[in-house]
């Protein structure tokens, strides 16, 4: 298992990495229903705090798997079969969701986290052995993955699952990394890393618009003013989503990711980006459901289930994913305004239509000064 060269022309995302992110989505899906189910029921803050602790376990997985394979897919046997087995630990975690949300039980999830991580550290131990020169490197990533995972396994023995755990086990997940590579970084390429990045956007926004298309085949079945309600949460949806994608695309992230300080961040800024994107599906489902009297929530509240991920949204893209590019505090005003103004159209009738038009406008104003920029190199 030799390093893949990061300066290598035309690297681009496998099938084998593209069917691996698909069947994460499962597990990611599952934690958008189950979070769309706990704010339909008037559970907020612990579905708020268990959707928050899935979807930390999905996107680690998903994001420690993503730049080892940057670094060392060779694609041959050892190494598909070592994935397949990642897969299915996804796979048994997206089972365990509903046990995490309903009895805050995490048992499952976090024997479907354990098969991930075994697989990914008997990698890391493989590229140690064939890499001679980042040796160091490979084998801190490997001792490191099993330390967190006694530090799990503490809590999976003693079936407790206190917030205040998962947060410290947490950041000594996110220590790994930094620890692994402060000497010798792994030869992970940019753009490679900037396109799989995008590709797990899309198929999260693509989450997100089968709940828009639940809500068409609801309204066709509506009479009366829910009919036009439901036109406009779905319009309004959207133009959301549809909004999301221009704007994560508007420029390419392989531009910036030179520096490893950077890389980090940017990297770890996409739990905030992808979870937002994945609660805005689920706040199209619960306005969808509230519309119909299927809920036991305030009408604030039910608006706020799509307002506040899409103004968070805003903040975390201008901050990791925008600011990065350097393009000045100017670029900042549409993103910084545009989450006020969602934020405060909360308590006004067709909310979710509104902040629809106000994230095009956004997108307009995002178009307009990279196109100044532009024209002024």
């Amino acid at each position: 298992m030799k390093p893949r060269d990061p300066n290598e022309e035309h690297r681009q995302a496998s099938f084998l990495e593209l069917f691996f992110d698909l069947c994460f989505v499962v597990a990611i899906a599952q934690a958008a229903a189950q979070l769309h189910h706990a704010i339909a029921e008037d559970h907020v803050v612990s579905g708020i705090i268990s959707f928050s602790m899935v979807f930390f376990a999905i996107w680690w997985a998903w994001m420690n798997f993503t730049w080892f394979a940057s670094a060392y897919d060779n694609d041959d046997i050892p190494f598909r079969i070592a994935t397949f087995i990642q897969i299915a630990g996804a796979l048994i975690l997206a089972a365990g969701v509903q046990q995490g949300f309903v009895n805050q039980n995490f048992n499952i999830i976090f024997i479907g986290y354990l098969v991930m991580r075994v697989a990914l550290a008997s990698l890391w131990i493989r590229a140690a052995f064939h890499d001679p020169s980042l040796k160091t490197t490979n084998l801190r990533y490997a001792i490191g993955i099993c330390v967190a995972m006694i530090g799990w396994g503490i809590m999976f023995a003693v079936n407790y699952w206190p917030f205040g755990g998962f947060l410290l086990m947490a950041v000594v997940e996110l220590a790994v990394p930094a620890w692994a590579e402060y000497s010798d970084p792994t030869p992970w390429h940019p753009e490679h890393i900037a396109e799989r990045y995008g590709l797990l956007t899309i198929i999260v926004l693509g989450e997100s618009v089968l709940a828009a298309t639940n809500a068409v085949q609801i309204a066709l079945g509506e009479q009366g003013a829910e009919f036009y309600t439901l036109l406009a949460i779905i319009a309004g949806g959207l133009l959301i989503l549809f909004s999301f994608w221009w704007l994560y695309f508007s420029k390419s992230a392989h531009q910036f990711l030179t520096s490893r300080k950077i890389a980090f961040l940017w990297g770890y800024g996409h739990y905030f980006i992808f979870g937002s994107v994945a609660a805005v599906g689920a706040g199209i489902a619960v306005n969808i459901d509230h519309t119909t009297a299927h809920t036991a929530i305030s009408d604030p509240i039910a608006s706020a289930a799509i307002t506040v991920p899409v103004a968070f949204f805003l903040v975390m893209l201008w901050i990791f994913h925008i600011k990065p590019h350097k393009t000045g505090w100017r670029h900042a005003i549409p993103f910084l305004l545009g989450a006020a103004a969602v934020l405060a159209v909360n308590f006004i009738s067709s909310t979710i239509l509104i902040t629809g038009l106000i994230t095009t406008g956004v997108v307009i104003y995002n178009e307009i000064i990279f196109r100044r920029n532009r024209q002024t190199v």
